[in-house]
């Protein structure tokens, strides 16, 4: 299972990559192999400021609906569009071409919030 060092995540296994304070967020290599194929991302958020903690959209897999939820309150500044027609990406490369959403951070302290990489192996380890 990969789970970049670099990375900060939550517990809802979102990854979130941090640069100034734009983040980057997807799901995580964990969340993508547990929801199966993904056919849809949708995020309907874009342009809002999301509180940390609230859903800012939905990934749906074959079997299954999965809210994905704000690791930190900012606004969505930029969807990867390249999902909606390609939406596997998010299986085949959760880290890189599979990212979801660029946020602008509104509260930087919230970082302290989030996992790191050994963290986020021990809460799925079980």
């Amino acid at each position: 299972m990969n789970i970049p060092s670099e990375l900060k995540y939550t517990k809802d296994h979102e990854w979130i990559k941090i640069e100034g304070n734009i983040a980057t967020v997807g799901i995580t290599d964990f969340a993508q192999g547990e929801l199966g194929d993904i056919v849809y991302v949708d995020v309907d958020t874009l342009d809002d400021t999301v509180d940390e903690g609230e859903v800012f959209g939905s990934v749906e897999a074959v079997k299954t609906v999965s809210d994905l939820f704000m690791p930190l309150t900012g606004e969505v500044v930029e969807f990867n569009e390249t999902l909606e027609d390609e939406p596997e990406l998010v299986n085949t490369d959760p880290y890189n071409k599979g990212w979801m959403i660029k946020i602008d951070i509104s509260d930087s302290s919230q970082i302290e919030n989030l996992l790191d990489a050994e963290a986020y192996k021990e809460i799925i380890a079980g």
